[in-house]
């Protein structure tokens, strides 16, 4: 499936990618490109780097890189048609019909009814839940306090007590039994045969960031199990890249994120003008979801239930957390359990007031191992004493210790010298000090040849992307043919044809290649580190050094084919003429 070429380029060029990488992830101007925390992986220090001059992300930490039709196919998770599809909306570009191989456009197919099977069987539910059958539905959800204007806002709908109805209706509607199972929708046994997945339930539907039905969850009415009831996964509903919410809290100015556990939590939060309220899909929380989280926000604010299990959810959320470089804060419920309830008896000025108030992560697990100890007990104070030591020595940086030193001592009534002895005491003891950096040697790993070939070839392609106007001089002694390594030689006659047509457009190139790796790869190339280079005449030199280096390795390479290859002599020879002129010559920087 495709556009024509010169559609998708129109749409890449009017989409600027400083402009759509930066209303995903914080980035700041740093010399000529912008950087920030990778949203592909977890880091703590930017190594993300977005190139205006060039169009191209790339990640020094984990690879990630291409331009900014695949910024927007990796982050979202989109296919390249739906990639360029909302960019195209973003730019006011109106799209021809899409051409399809027949591959493409069984898979295509495929996607789009298992949405349209989501998005029918939602309004289905919406539609049962205001029918007189569905009243018991909409009865809990009017006792739960929800007004219908919230009930509408969140899709929210009932499955009758009835086994099939659901199923029989997407029948009728023209969609297979496979496909049905496929969704998720339906299931199949033996003893009852191909049933309702959902039945007997007020249903949540599950949306993505664009406000499509990708899922569902399902709450049980009367004394069934299980109490809750959640999609399967499928090929459009993955648990780890989504967050309940996430389609309405990712456009809140709050500046954080309120994580719940539950629906309901979340619909009361936003009904009381929390809008930047989410919460994981039935599972406990993960890496994948706080990666998400921190595509929109830094501060996560938990609101857990203030029970046994909320606890020890919220103390794993915190970990997790802080692992994706993200800042959390607990919000205190007590006495309530969870922020459903607080709202009904408190109220949002009430629940305000406890964000202002929310409690400092590491603040939060002192005081919930307090609860572990007797403390009027000296032994088990003792206890109590050396656990916080022993937590204090995560913190890495010593100014950053001493100041949680400071608070707990204070908190806790431990003298302050005395703890901080202990805390030495314990470092000493059991190795948790971070041993001193010493200064490095500078001696790198030694590269081998065939390293140092690779690295020449790419500096000389970054050289050029970066500095353009160098092709005039460097065109006579290196050709797309000199780049022995087949990708790089590759970019090169794409680049060269580019430059010596007056054209720049690095980010068009890396269009040309479509397999995920080969974007990394090329991005790579557009993105060599040329360090320790500073003045002028270091970089007419080291351009100069890697020029040579460039061509000697042609020469060699084409002088071991001799023999074998019929076009090798033609390159000996003019490999061999060219490096007696760079011997000699001086290559001049504007």
């Amino acid at each position: 499936m495709y556009y024509p070429d010169e559609i998708i380029e129109e749409v890449r060029t009017k989409n600027d990618i400083v402009d759509v990488v930066g209303s995903y992830v914080k980035i700041q101007k740093k010399g000529s490109s912008y950087f920030g925390l990778c949203p592909f992986h977890n880091e703590k220090s930017p190594s993300f780097s977005v190139s205006g001059h060039k169009q191209i992300y790339y990640c020094f930490g984990c690879g990630a890189g291409g331009n900014v039709i695949s910024f927007v196919m990796n982050y979202e998770n989109y296919t390249f048609p739906e990639a360029v599809k909302v960019l195209a909306d973003r730019a006011g570009i109106k799209l021809p019909e899409m051409e399809y191989n027949q591959e493409a456009k069984e898979k295509q197919s495929k996607r789009a009814k298992l949405m349209e099977i989501n998005k029918e069987a939602a309004k289905y539910f919406y539609y049962q839940l205001r029918s007189e059958r569905g009243q018991i539905g909409y009865r809990y959800f009017a006792e739960r306090g929800l007004s219908d204007e919230t009930m509408k806002k969140f899709g929210l709908g009932f499955a009758m007590k009835t086994s099939n109805d659901l199923t029989k209706y997407l029948q009728n509607k023209g969609y297979s039994d496979e496909l049905l199972v496929e969704a998720g929708v339906s299931a199949f046994d033996e003893r009852y045969g191909l049933h309702d997945k959902f039945w007997n339930r007020v249903m949540f539907p599950i949306q993505d960031i664009n406000h499509k039905v990708i899922g569902f969850g399902g709450r049980v009415m009367g004394e069934g199990t299980p109490k809750y009831l959640n999609s399967p996964e499928t090929a459009v509903f993955d648990k780890s890249r989504n967050l309940y919410g996430l389609n309405f809290a990712r456009t809140s100015r709050a500046g954080n994120f309120i994580l719940c556990e539950g629906y309901m939590d979340v619909i009361a939060m936003h009904q009381a003008g929390f809008t930047q309220a989410i919460a994981s899909l039935g599972t406990a929380f993960t890496s994948g979801q706080a990666n998400l989280i921190r595509r929109y926000t830094d501060e996560v604010l938990l609101s857990y239930d203030s029970d046994g299990a909320g606890t020890k959810a919220a103390l794993r959320a915190l970990e997790i957390l802080k692992e994706a470089g993200l800042t959390g804060r607990i919000i205190n419920l007590e006495p309530y359990k969870d922020p459903d309830e607080f709202m009904k008896h408190l109220g949002k000025e009430a629940f305000a007031e406890r964000i202002r108030q929310a409690e400092n992560s590491f603040m939060f697990e002192i005081r919930m191992l307090k609860r572990e100890y007797n403390l009027e007990d000296p032994e088990d104070k003792t206890k109590f004493h050396k656990e916080i030591a022993r937590k204090l020595c995560s913190f890495e940086i010593e100014v950053e210790r001493e100041n949680y030193i400071q608070a707990v001592a204070a908190e806790y009534h431990i003298g302050f010298e005395n703890l901080r002895k202990l805390v030495n005491q314990y470092a000493a003891q059991t190795g948790f000090a971070k041993p001193v950096d010493k200064p490095k040697s500078g001696i790198q790993k030694k590269q081998t040849a065939e390293d140092h070939k690779k690295r020449t070839q790419r500096m000389l392609l970054t050289w050029l992307t970066d500095e353009p106007e160098i092709y005039r001089q460097i065109a006579r002694y290196i050709k797309p043919s000199d780049f022995t390594e087949e990708l790089y030689g590759r970019v090169a006659e794409l680049l060269f044809a580019d430059l010596a047509a007056g054209r720049y457009d690095p980010a068009a190139i890396l269009s040309r290649f479509t397999e995920e790796e080969e974007q990394r790869e090329v991005a790579s190339v557009f993105h060599t580190k040329l360090e320790g280079i500073e003045t002028k005449q270091d970089k007419e030199k080291a351009l100069r050094d890697i020029v040579y280096a460039v061509k000697k390795n042609s020469y060699e390479y084409y002088t071991a084919k001799l023999g074998t290859d019929v076009r090798a002599l033609q390159q000996v020879i003019d490999g061999k003429r060219a490096l007696e002129e760079l011997a000699k010559v001086h290559i001049l920087l504007s």
